[in-house]
């Protein structure tokens, strides 16, 4: 049976280990690899091009995703030299497809370039299951908040939009998001559409948000952010389950 469309946008997905200079992986793409269900090591792709496809993150990343045994992991660059010489056939024959965070001005620039907006979504119609973390979140919407263009965050409206809302990562997390997210909806300069604490991830099927999951026990939440027709926006806190 074929798998429907899915996308887990994340704040999270790679957690800190304690004590060392290292990161685990989170539940967050644990979720992920669950939703690909495969009954096989689950074949999970990651592209670090909001990072300029950093050897040291590529390195941190295998490292995490491959040490539990049940995910055979991959990458792919397209920053200096492509390392696939069908970027098509290597993204469809994934479970997964996890997308780093940093600059999603950049991403969204490279992948264009390379057509990799096209196989993406082929890939999602496809039943291969996208996520990510920050820019890998964005990136799946129509826009959001970023800090590509500098330290002051600025609206980005140039997503992939193959989910037809506006996305904020890090809701939580650095003190100008929400209020900038907010004023960004409530003055039509963004859509509708949905924010995340970090730790906290939005899955869709479709294009239709079926469930907000978190890999923390903290408090934290989804948002649903949307204008209240005179000029601001309200926002509806949408609860956590927790995945691990």
């Amino acid at each position: 049976m074929p798998r429907p469309p899915q996308i887990l946008a994340t704040s999270g997905g790679l957690v800190a280990r304690p004590g060392v200079r290292a990161v685990d992986r989170g539940g967050l793409i644990n979720e992920a690899i669950r939703l690909a269900d495969v009954s096989r090591p689950a074949k999970i792709c990651g592209l670090f091009t909001a990072v300029g496809d950093d050897a040291r993150a590529i390195t941190t990343w295998y490292d995490a995703v491959g040490s539990a045994g049940d995910a055979f992991p991959s990458h792919v660059t397209v920053y200096e030299m492509p390392n696939h010489a069908d970027y098509r056939a290597h993204l469809l024959a994934q479970d997964v497809v996890w997308v780093c965070g940093g600059s999603t001005a950049n991403l969204l620039a490279l992948w264009r370039v390379h057509h990799l907006d096209e196989i993406l979504r082929e890939c999602w119609e496809a039943g291969v299951v996208l996520t990510g973390v920050s820019a890998g979140s964005l990136c799946w919407h129509l826009g959001g908040t970023t800090d590509s263009f500098g330290l002051e965050l600025r609206p980005i409206s140039d997503g992939l939009g193959f989910l037809p809302y506006s996305n904020c990562p890090h809701y939580d997390g650095e003190e100008q998001r929400r209020p900038l997210y907010q004023r960004l909806v409530g003055d039509g300069t963004l859509p509708a559409g949905y924010a995340t604490d970090n730790g906290v991830g939005l899955h869709y099927v479709g294009t239709e948000l079926v469930d907000v999951v978190r890999e923390y026990d903290a408090d934290v939440a989804a948002y649903r952010v949307e204008p209240d027709g005179g000029g601001t926006a309200k926002e509806t806190r949408l609860d956590a389950r927790r995945v691990s």
